[in-house]
């Protein structure tokens, strides 16, 4: 694991380790933002799913916390999804106007990263308002993270926050309704198979911390649940918070730093703010 013991968020303070993630986080959004730029109507979500897995491999990528999703329209929201088939790509094709969300999970030189990244294909007022009002969330996060917080009453917290916006939660739609997820170093093989599109090797280290952290009290899943009922466990966790409003969806996703430093600054902070959803909340502002 990367030390998240005294790394500071300024990039020139990070550990070589996090400098790892970073860098894989940051391949993985330019995947993202090259195969958004490519969509265009009448594409799949499976077509979309196979553009980023061809681009990172074109890249090193050889194996996957998860291999690439791409939910196209109200898919983007999980309207009706009911079991963890409906996650997998469609085809669904794109249509002017429709919302999209790219979603991969690639493992590269052996550090992970597992992004979310929202666009339309043209003008679209309600997807833009959602990605607006994502940016509240993600400064919620990290202040209540800082705080020490039970990861569970974080969690709730967000739920208010999304009931105010007049939002639906959709993360709660994902297996055990996790908004977050632990990652974690994968050591590097030569054949890296799949599961139900998961990394054999990262549910070997997923289910290690699960076992862990239940002899410990803690889990690595951030979820509503009792077992999320602890507080921020230091390491490095995928954060997802994910809205929905009739039939559209929106969320980033992106790793989230927590230290076992004393100092609220260093104890936990967001990996990058160099990252496309940062930087269109920064751009907006300065418009």
């Amino acid at each position: 694991m990367a030390s998240v013991t005294s790394a500071t968020s300024a990039g020139a303070g990070l550990t070589a380790g996090l400098r790892g993630f970073r860098e894989v986080q940051r391949l993985a959004y330019a995947c993202a933002e090259a195969v958004a730029a490519q969509l265009k109507p009448g594409v799949t979500e499976r077509a979309a799913a196979r553009m980023q897995r061809e681009w990172l491999r074109e890249r090193g990528v050889r194996d996957w916390f998860h291999l690439p999703f791409a939910w196209f329209g109200d898919r983007t929201a999980f309207v009706n999804f009911r079991v963890p088939l409906q996650f997998f790509p469609t085809n669904r094709e794109l249509e002017p106007g429709m919302a999209f969300i790219l979603d991969m999970a690639p493992v590269h030189q052996g550090f992970t990263a597992d992004i979310g990244y929202s666009g339309c294909l043209g003008l679209n007022p309600v997807h833009d308002r959602l990605l607006a009002d994502l940016e509240a969330h993600r400064e919620l996060i990290l202040r209540e993270v800082r705080e020490r917080r039970p990861l569970r009453e974080i969690y709730q917290d967000v739920d208010r926050l999304m009931v105010r916006q007049g939002y639906a939660n959709r993360h709660r739609a994902y297996p055990f309704g996790v908004i977050a997820h632990k990652i974690d170093r994968v050591k590097e093989r030569r054949w890296s198979p799949t599961l139900f599109g998961f990394g054999t090797q990262s549910l070997k280290g997923l289910a290690s911390d699960a076992l862990q952290g239940h002899r410990d009290g803690w889990s690595p899943l951030w979820s509503p649940y009792t077992f999320s009922d602890h507080p921020p466990q230091p390491g490095l966790w995928a954060v997802e918070p994910h809205l929905g409003f009739r039939g559209t969806g929106a969320k980033f996703e992106e790793i989230l730093v927590v230290t076992d430093s004393k100092d609220p600054q260093e104890s936990a902070f967001w990996l990058d703010d160099d990252l496309p959803h940062v930087r269109r909340w920064q751009e907006e502002k300065a418009a």
